[in-house]
């Protein structure tokens, strides 16, 4: 058996793949260069018609390539523009499977990441920045997500940070406050605290002042102290992705409810989030922890019943002491236990 990681880099692509690839990717980028609020429903139809009839991982590679060119620039691109592009993808979230927002989603937080640590001079950073917070309006992704990013921006604090704070709050910040108001008092909290201890070092006063401002207000609940906040754009497309989106739930419970650290680490330790990806053929425990597992109950059985686990094919030691507990235990309490242990 290969696994598909390891088949994926044996396979080079041959002439008639690449040729279906560039045709697919043709067609999707035919479908989202249209893309506009009126026509959001034909397309996003057919989009599901693609997703038919094509291998779901050759759609979501194809779609999340297309929309992140489209998307991620060194200017900030409109965010009307914006909303429509990831509402696209919300419906499709919902009405194609979990995996199209996951796939999506993963791309841009890792995107992210990297143009954080690196010093990039153009908006790149608030575009990927506005499409997750976008994700997050059109019920793809959790709170806990904008809160651990909100978290990791605050705990570096220089400008470029305090500029995307700024702009994820002004974006999201009246729903993270309906969502948690809890998590955003504490943030704001922290956010006080650094701005004291920082303030020296920073030559740009007035951001900071301004930021913290714009936290109060929203912890106040004053949508007025916000300059340029307009919920209704987002406001109208939810009500169109509610009627676009085929089940009757608007999505809560689809949400995905994965931490930033998850997300980067997808790659090592699976992705737990999309059912039956939870391991992709890395080591997720390291030797040492997966020899003392073995070692469980082997040694405390009798030969007679480790004879019997060898009949019964129980080819692992984890399997034998499973097999060992079910057979040595007085009644279903005990097993329990011995099994948890």
């Amino acid at each position: 058996y290969v696994p598909p990681q390891v088949r994926k880099a044996q396979e080079t692509l041959d002439d008639k793949k690449r040729e279906e690839l560039g045709r697919l990717k043709k067609m999707v980028n035919g479908l989202i260069n249209r893309l506009s609020e009126p026509n959001l429903s034909s397309i996003s139809g057919q989009m599901e018609d693609l997703y038919m009839a094509n291998s779901r991982k050759d759609m979501n590679e194809t779609l999340t390539d297309i929309l992140m060119n489209a998307c991620v620039t060194a200017v900030a691109m409109p965010s009307r523009l914006m909303m429509e592009h990831v509402l696209l993808v919300s419906i499709l979230h919902h009405n194609v499977g979990i995996e199209v927002g996951a796939h999506f989603l993963e791309a841009v937080v890792k995107k992210f990441d990297e143009l954080c640590k690196s010093d990039a001079e153009g908006k790149e950073c608030e575009n990927l920045l506005a499409l997750i917070a976008h994700l997050y309006n059109f019920h793809v992704v959790h709170s806990l997500l904008i809160f651990d990013i909100l978290k990791k921006l605050v705990s570096t604090f220089t400008e470029k940070e305090i500029e995307l704070i700024l702009f994820l709050l002004k974006n999201v910040g009246f729903s993270l406050r309906k969502d948690d108001a809890l998590a955003l008092k504490e943030l704001i909290t922290e956010a006080q605290k650094k701005a004291n201890t920082a303030e020296k070092k920073l030559q740009d006063q007035t951001r900071v002042r301004f930021m913290l401002e714009t936290m109060l207000a929203l912890r106040n609940n004053d949508m007025r102290k916000i300059p340029g906040y307009d919920p209704e754009p987002v406001e109208k497309l939810r009500k169109l992705q509610r009627t676009l989106v085929h089940s009757s739930s608007s999505g809560k419970e689809t949400q995905l409810r994965v931490s930033l650290e998850s997300l980067l680490s997808a790659d090592r330790v699976g992705r737990w989030w999309i059912v039956g990806s939870s391991w992709s053929g890395a080591p997720m425990i390291n030797d040492t922890n997966s020899k003392t597992q073995q070692k469980l109950h082997v040694g405390k059985v009798s030969s007679k019943i480790m004879e019997l686990a060898r009949k019964q094919r129980m080819n692992t030691d984890i399997r034998r002491s499973i097999f060992c507990v079910l057979m040595t235990s007085e009644d279903f309490l005990d097993a329990f236990e011995k099994l948890l242990k």
